[in-house]
């Protein structure tokens, strides 16, 4: 068994999982301020409540596009775990060729997801992140990750509009009952929810035109669930993909 953390700009993803199963994911805010000991107590409780014993964990594997505090998070783990943590980046043998103008400018949970789709999934390959950001990578027939697309995630989105205008006010994110909103929280609602809902559609039609061919799409992230229940397109919602692919790329690496 392994201990899996993915350090994103909202939340920090831990779990744990062998190459059997994924016993449990959790979700913790992301805390620049926080110290090393606050974090480990953290995972020590989220173990706990799992019923996990940190002598069963034979080591650790960590993504993050947070460079502040990645290296504060891999001591926390290594207090916890008394054992070597890992971290993707330079040096780590991933088994993805990407083709991109400077590879080690892709972010390491776009690698991870990449490895872990290309695994279990047939390609050509469009996976989709809805995190913080809204991210697109897309893997060719070959199994060469090629490039991708960033947008500004949901939440974000919604977090500009409200602070941009004087006249509306913050909203919960969730479908409203008609696409044609009647009321301004109902327009809100359904902007959000169905304007990226139609966002993603529209950009999985663009990615397989210019491929010339159809494609696995693929949904992964806090707020794929949120969203992808009112795309046209046929997507799959994998939230373990994360999980997954850093058991791969820690199996890798041992």
């Amino acid at each position: 068994m392994i201990l899996a953390i993915d350090i994103g700009n909202t939340n920090i993803v831990i779990g744990c999982c062998d190459d059997e199963k994924i016993y449990f994911i959790e979700r913790l805010s992301t805390n620049i301020p926080k110290t090393e000991l606050e974090y480990a107590i953290s995972f020590k409780n989220v173990l706990e409540i799992y019923g996990i014993d940190p002598a069963q964990i034979e080591g650790g594997i960590i993504s993050s596009v947070v460079p502040p505090i990645t290296n504060i998070v891999r001591s926390s783990a290594e207090k916890v775990l008394g054992k070597p943590v890992k971290i993707v980046g330079p040096g780590v043998k991933t088994g993805l060729n990407i083709l991109m103008d400077n590879p080690a400018q892709v972010g390491s949970d776009r690698i991870v997801n990449a490895v872990a789709a290309i695994n279990e999934y047939p390609v050509p390959l469009i996976i989709i992140d809805m995190g913080t950001a809204t991210t697109f990578c897309v893997v060719d027939d070959k199994k060469n990750y090629i490039g991708g697309m960033i947008l500004p995630g949901v939440r974000i989105s919604l977090d500009a509009l409200t602070s941009r205008t004087s006249q509306l006010s913050r909203i919960s994110i969730e479908a409203p009952k008609k696409t044609i909103g009647k009321n301004t929280i109902d327009c809100m609602k359904s902007g959000i929810i169905h304007g990226n809902a139609a966002c993603i559609d529209g950009m999985v039609q663009r990615i397989e035109k210019e491929l010339g061919q159809k494609a696995t799409v693929l949904a992964t992230g806090g707020l794929a669930k949120k969203i992808v229940p009112y795309c046209e397109q046929d997507i799959v919602i994998d939230d373990e993909l994360l999980l997954k692919g850093l058991r791969l790329i820690y199996n890798k690496n041992k």
